[in-house]
């Protein structure tokens, strides 16, 4: 992987990727059609807010599809991987081109406060809402001492 990172566009950085990462941390593979030699990997920005239920997370993944997100909750990490095919029809000519093609991938450590049994998402017009309800707090209760 090429670790040159360029500068800032849109306010999302991009590295170029040009094999793929770890096995720990390899994405699936992209078929064939949407697989290029070089593909940017975007950092997307990301608001997160506290409302009554938890915490909040709002991705922008412009491009990106329902069948090509992955979000997954794994030893405490949460990880979002948008994947954008191109938009130029087969067989076009493409004549300009100021749009980076590429995929999005983001990852958060979760505390033990988030109940990851009932993390939900929703894909909406290219923004990710991510909620991350609060888990129950257990309720003290009194333990009875027995004698000899």
């Amino acid at each position: 992987m090429t670790t040159d990172t360029h500068p800032e566009k849109n306010g999302a950085s991009q590295i170029p990727v040009t094999h793929a990462p770890g096995p720990a941390e390899a994405p699936p593979p992209l078929p064939p059609e949407v697989a290029p030699a070089e593909r940017a990997l975007f950092t997307p920005p990301i608001d997160i807010y506290e409302s009554d239920e938890g915490l909040v997370l709002i991705a922008d993944l412009p491009g990106v599809s329902v069948g090509s997100l992955e979000l997954q909750v794994q030893n405490n990490k949460l990880t979002l991987l948008g994947r954008v095919a191109s938009q130029v029809p087969a067989g076009a000519r493409q004549l300009h081109k100021e749009y980076e093609e590429g995929d999005f991938l983001r990852s958060f450590i979760l505390s033990e406060d988030v109940d990851h049994e009932r993390v939900s998402a929703r894909l909406n017009n290219g923004v990710l809402e991510v909620v991350l309800p609060r888990a129950p707090k257990s309720a003290p209760r009194r333990i009875q001492v027995n004698g000899d």
